[in-house]
């Protein structure tokens, strides 16, 4: 099966917003075996959007996104009537909808909402219970095409609630599965090698993809069978085999993340924790926070960017930061300690560093960042050194901080 992806909108092409609609798209499309041979992003008018449609003729998939709100400059629906040479018709459930929303949220009713109301007529109106605008599924000469918002939370509710469950029934035969296994602490290439045997035994009906981002790796199984109930044991079976080959590196299953998984940890324990950032800003906090529930584990955390409230908050020495600089284990370690009794937690982890891109000396240049994790029996440190891209040394720093935690937490 083959798919093609047309995200619309002028931000896009001048840079204003990232792309990141046809990315989501297609990895959930890959995962269900669907081939993805095109991926383009055209401007708002009915010319490119129909342009885009004619040169995806033949497809077995083509997914729109964008260009269907209440203001004049969403054309898509208008493009796509054009397209099929049809009127467009006032749909009433929609506009009922509308209707009833926004009477909740005491929000008045304008024309450009009914206007937005107005669907090509030959349309199967898919329901979109995030948003105003509906999706659209169309059927032409063996192509299913789908027109969805652009706003990321409602084109994906589309996707995983209508669109591809619709579209597998009609056009699969064959059952498509997936397993994915989230790893952290290495790259993709250390992974490849721990499985390159493993990989090369794989039968023909399963296949393995590494899917790397800032200090973690998906690896993503998937199975393809007409047997629906074979490919699911198989995967199973091959899935517990791949973890048992890189234990140190494994976290979890699925949708896991690093603040899941440290939240369970100290669930099991009935600990409590907190932070003491520096160069993360509270990032590393915030990764903890983002996990609905973890009030009941995480107190608090202090931002310690200067000297001054590392030592009246956190109770860093004035000697400490003389001798061995704000960069330092020392000073991570004092943290630490520092963060245990301000915030009266259980466990408690540090992190300074020169984030960057300035800043950096050649004692301690730009990338370096100490780490601590640690309690009141036990504190450890680690230093570590990247490169000179801010944003990537907060988030890497923060990925490898929280995984010392997570083994600290595995190992006392």
């Amino acid at each position: 099966m083959k798919a093609h992806l047309i995200t619309i909108g002028d931000e896009i092409l001048i840079g204003q917003i990232i792309n990141t609609n046809a990315s989501w798209m297609a990895d959930q499309l890959t995962a269900f075996g669907v081939e993805v041979e095109e991926i383009k992003t055209v401007s708002d008018t009915k010319d490119q959007i129909i342009k885009a449609l004619k040169l995806a003729e033949g497809a077995d998939l083509v997914l729109l996104t964008g260009g269907l709100g209440p203001t004049r400059d969403d054309v898509t629906k208008k493009a796509i009537a054009d397209y099929f040479d049809t009127t467009m018709e006032f749909h009433q459930e929609s506009y009922d909808r509308i209707l009833y929303y926004f009477k909740k949220l005491n929000i008045p009713v304008t024309k450009l909402h009914k206007e937005q109301c107005y669907l090509p007529a030959n349309c199967e109106v898919l329901l979109n219970k995030k948003g105003t605008a509906p999706g659209m599924w169309f059927e032409n000469k063996g192509t299913v095409i789908v027109s969805m918002p652009g706003v990321p939370y409602e084109m994906k509710y589309l996707m995983e609630h209508e669109v591809i469950p619709k579209f597998l029934e009609k056009k699969s035969d064959v059952f498509v599965s997936t397993r994915t296994v989230q790893t952290i602490g290495t790259g993709e290439t250390v992974l490849a090698e721990a499985l390159e045997s493993f990989e090369l035994s794989l039968p023909e009906k399963l296949s393995l993809a590494y899917l790397p981002s800032l200090g973690t790796v998906r690896l993503r199984l998937t199975g393809k069978s007409e047997n629906q109930t074979e490919i699911n044991d198989l995967l199973d079976l091959k899935t517990k085999e791949m973890v048992q080959l890189i234990p140190d590196f494994f976290l979890g299953y699925e949708k896991d993340t690093i603040g899941h998984v440290i939240g369970n940890l100290l669930g099991e324990k009935g600990w409590t924790m907190g932070t003491a950032e520096s160069c993360t800003g509270g990032h590393i906090a915030h990764i903890i926070t983002a996990v609905p529930g973890s009030s009941a584990y995480f107190k608090g955390s202090v931002v310690a960017y200067s000297n001054e409230i590392k030592m009246n908050l956190l109770h860093v020495e004035e000697q400490t930061l003389v001798d061995h600089g704000a960069v330092s284990e020392q000073t991570v370690a004092a943290m630490v300690a520092g963060a245990l009794k301000t915030l009266n937690v259980d466990v408690a982890i540090a992190v300074s560093g020169v984030a960057g891109p300035g800043g950096g000396s050649e004692e301690k240049p730009v990338g370096m960042i100490w780490v601590a994790v640690g309690n009141k029996d036990r504190i450890v440190t680690h230093q570590l050194q990247f490169g000179k891209d801010r944003d990537k040394n907060i988030k890497l720093t923060t990925n490898y901080g929280l995984n010392v935690l997570r083994k600290f937490l595995l190992a006392g």
